[in-house]
């Protein structure tokens, strides 16, 4: 009430001096004083009424347009009302604006997660979603706002999961539109709400399945040659051999053993590409010298049975080069294991215009078949696996060399065809390149 009584105290002013001056006229006209004050102090509230209703109005004028433009700056209540009201709203425009950057820089970075994020009202209508749900579940982020999301995802597992609200653990499943696999958590929340996150899965499925195969494969492949011995062991301990025969069993014997021991090197080989440091940039190998230790080796391997050919060894790779001899090694056994005596095996380095490397082992072996070609690399895979063990492959050998050349920035690459031979490439960076 405290704003109230100033204008109160001068509207009676207002109104003392009209009266006063009534007075001063009636009694300069001779006329009933009286009449004249009663008359003076009316037209004083009057007065002051009317400059109130027009500085009210002008208040009223400014709150009903876009408040753009400053508040009217009239002195006394009206304009200190004005401005308080006019700051009133600059202070909530402004929170406004800070609540609308803080929700963009939310939703951004919500965009920016490699999750999806989507956000379901109480029947389950889509209200939100960054542009990784959209396409993990094959909706539009536009289009399909305000629609049932079981309309568009009709999969009978996830729509159960979904209206069952399982927060407690996700759905693993399919979505026939799109290869691969999602993991969905359903949490909800205010009222009837869901919070709807995706993620996915296939990568990490196929790594739980090729460490599955790989576990199985290890077990396999050690599991023979122990097979084996055990049971030449028990041979030797219960039945009497004579000289040849205990020669021939120890013979094989040493062979699987040595087996055994050329699949844990290679076991440990991977295990040391894969959880080692990556090769230095700085340290440079000579091609040259490269070649020369495995055209050594290949030679030994050979025995003669095949036409070796080693071309432009001129160039260095940086690099790591235990890892690099391996690898061009691998390439060249299993070229020499596939290829029948009399064929051509050519290894060749080579520079690339735009300044990359790359060894070429050539061969006019065997070769493989298309089907084939995308699955060389991963570990234990043959071609023909009765093939490979005869020969005394492990199945790791291409393993290591695509991992070695990936360390190392580059790829392997395969062309092949049955009957006409084998090219396997490894192709490094102009950065490890000089």
């Amino acid at each position: 009430m405290i704003w109230l009584l100033p204008r109160l105290l001068t509207a009676l002013a207002v109104a003392a001096v009209a009266a006063l001056v009534g007075l001063l006229a009636a009694a300069m006209l001779r006329l009933p004083t009286t009449g004249w004050a009663i008359a003076g102090a009316l037209l004083g509230f009057v007065l002051v009424a009317a400059r109130d209703a027009l500085r009210a109005g002008h208040l009223m004028a400014w709150l009903r347009g876009a408040q753009t433009a400053n508040a009217p700056r009239d002195t006394g209540f009206w304009g200190e009302l004005g401005y308080r009201i006019e700051r009133a709203l600059r202070s909530r425009e402004l929170e406004l604006q800070r609540e609308r950057q803080r929700t963009t820089q939310f939703l951004s970075a919500i965009e920016a997660s490699p999750n999806g994020v989507m956000l379901l009202d109480a029947g389950d209508r889509i209200e939100w979603c960054n542009s990784t749900a959209a396409d993990h579940l094959g909706v539009d982020p536009a289009r399909d706002i305000g629609q049932p999301l079981t309309n568009l995802v009709r999969a009978p597992s996830f729509v159960a999961h979904l209206q069952a609200r399982k927060a407690d653990e996700p759905l693993t499943f399919t979505i026939p539109a799109r290869r691969g696999a999602l993991a969905v958590w359903v949490r909800p929340y205010g009222d009837g709400q869901v919070l709807l996150i995706t993620q996915d899965v296939t990568e990490r499925l196929r790594t739980d399945e090729m460490r599955r195969d790989f576990v199985a494969n290890a077990s396999h492949e050690i599991r023979t040659p122990l097979t084996v011995l055990a049971g030449f062991v028990d041979t030797m301990a219960q039945i009497d051999l004579t000289p040849p025969e205990r020669r021939r069993v120890l013979s094989l014997m040493k062979e699987q053993t040595d087996r055994m021991r050329v699949l844990l090197d290679d076991l440990l080989t991977l295990a040391q590409l894969e959880g080692g440091p990556r090769p230095p940039v700085d340290h440079w190998i000579d091609v040259a010298t490269l070649m020369q230790r495995v055209q050594a080796d290949a030679q030994s391997l050979s025995a003669g049975r095949h036409e070796l050919a080693f071309e432009g060894a001129a160039g260095a790779l940086a690099g790591n080069e235990a890892e690099l001899y391996g690898a061009l090694l691998n390439l060249v056994s299993n070229a020499v294991r596939y290829t029948p005596a009399g064929g051509r095996i050519t290894v060749a380095w080579q520079r690339r215009a735009q300044g990359a490397g790359v060894f070429e082992v050539r061969d006019t072996g065997i070769g493989i078949a298309r089907e084939h070609l995308p699955r060389l690399g991963e570990r234990f895979y043959r071609v023909d696996d009765g093939r490979s063990r005869s020969s005394g492959g492990t199945g790791l050998g291409l393993a290591i060399a695509k991992h070695t050349v990936q360390r190392h920035g580059g790829e392997l690459s395969v062309d092949s065809e049955p009957g006409k031979g084998s090219t396997f490439r490894l192709l490094f960076p102009p950065s490890r390149v000089r």
